[in-house]
């Protein structure tokens, strides 16, 4: 059933919008943080009224600079613009706004800026990124066509301010900058608070990734191995190539003490949260987890590295604890900290479900768009869109 459209509140006009996603295929049906996000964000445009189009057989992602397999992308967009604008002569809605999702040097937009010129509409971009160590060398190239496409935006909604920082320097005089934080579109169920003679329910969500999950799951079990003085039970969510290595990661923890869940369906995950007390994930490069804010909403404190994007997904000391980047001395002392105040995870988890309930949800995005939309003038009776 589609949502129940939201009033904008600002006199606007639906628009019918191209949503595209150069990085992953928008219904390819994996798993992932990025493709959950572009779910929501079209799902939040959806609910303000607009007419949200996916861009099919777009996908611009690089994996290697290979030099031939860009001139490849090239032509396909070229192609792709070709084949929409012979569409629109055939009488094909045309969009009244670009909207591309999730922009950067490995997955550049080839085709967003294109087809805002041609139809002179506006060109608005979520969670681009900029990677000024890639700018030289063999991600060069790669490199400059993203920052075009930054320069071409009109509006650019920022997850992050490390993401806000990195894209300023690229831009056009006509862009527009809005902090658009990440969030979910509903809330799982509520923590059940289990009895006081309980140990700790801890919970952790990851795919088991090799690089950065890989390093965040050994990291963890480094961690938990140091805190067997307490008592506490773990359940890990999650399966990946590297299943083998994050189980030999915890096997200085008796086994009794790990519930291995494997991979979930997303509202068994939300089920899940609801029956421990206490998010721990690491989260190295993160670039931000909607997990976090799931855990939050659902009742749990949060407890990780201040990493990538994940201080943006919680407010340090009221909805959880951060300790430096690998710092698995500071990490392990505030893991201490709150398996031995079951008063403060309390106390925090109830702060972390009001905060992602009441800022960090549905309705919250769609003001926030709605306001991004009003900046540049977007759908508004006698301008442009």
């Amino acid at each position: 059933m589609p949502p129940t459209p939201i009033a904008d509140g600002a006199g606007y006009r639906p628009l019918q919008i191209a949503f595209h996603t150069p990085l992953n295929l928008f219904d390819d049906g994996r798993i992932s943080g990025d493709r959950l996000m572009a779910r929501q964000i079209a799902a939040a445009l959806a609910a303000l009224g607009h007419r949200v189009e996916p861009v099919s057989q777009a996908r611009s992602y690089l994996r290697e600079p290979a030099p031939a397999l860009l001139d490849e992308r090239l032509a396909e967009a070229r192609q792709r613009l070709a084949e929409l604008e012979a569409q629109w002569r055939a009488g094909a809605a045309r969009p009244q706004l670009w909207f591309t999702y999730h922009s950067y040097y490995k997955a550049p937009d080839l085709l967003g800026p294109q087809v805002a010129r041609v139809l002179k509409i506006p060109y608005v971009v979520a969670e681009a990124s900029d990677s000024e160590g890639r700018a030289a060398g063999p991600w060069a190239r790669h490199v400059a066509m993203a920052r075009a496409g930054f320069a071409a935006a009109d509006l650019h909604l920022c997850f992050t301010e490390r993401d806000r920082q990195g894209i300023a320097p690229h831009l056009g005089p006509k862009a527009r900058l809005l902090a658009f934080p990440p969030f979910i579109l509903e809330a799982g169920p509520m923590r059940r608070a289990a009895s006081p003679d309980t140990p700790p329910r801890l919970i952790c969500v990851a795919m088991m990734r090799p690089g950065v999950k890989l390093d965040s799951y050994q990291a963890l079990g480094r961690v938990l191995a140091g805190a067997l003085r307490h008592e506490w039970s773990l359940t890990i969510i999650g399966d990946g190539p590297e299943r083998e290595a994050v189980q030999r990661a915890f096997q200085a923890i008796p086994p009794a003490r790990i519930d291995w869940r494997g991979a979930l369906p997303h509202e068994a995950v939300a089920e899940a949260l609801a029956q421990h007390d206490l998010f721990i994930w690491p989260g190295l490069g993160e670039a931000y987890g909607l997990v976090y804010l799931e855990a939050q909403a659902a009742g749990l404190p949060v407890l990780a590295f201040a990493s990538g994007g994940v201080p943006e997904t919680l407010l340090p000391g009221e909805t959880g604890l951060l300790a430096p980047e690998r710092d698995e001395r500071a990490l392990a002392a505030a893991l201490d900290r709150l398996l031995g105040d079951p008063a403060l995870r309390a106390r925090m988890g109830q702060a972390a479900a009001d905060h992602v309930r009441s800022a960090r949800m549905r309705d919250s995005a769609c003001r926030i768009l709605a306001e991004g939309f009003a900046m540049i003038g977007a759908g508004r009776e006698g301008r442009p869109a």
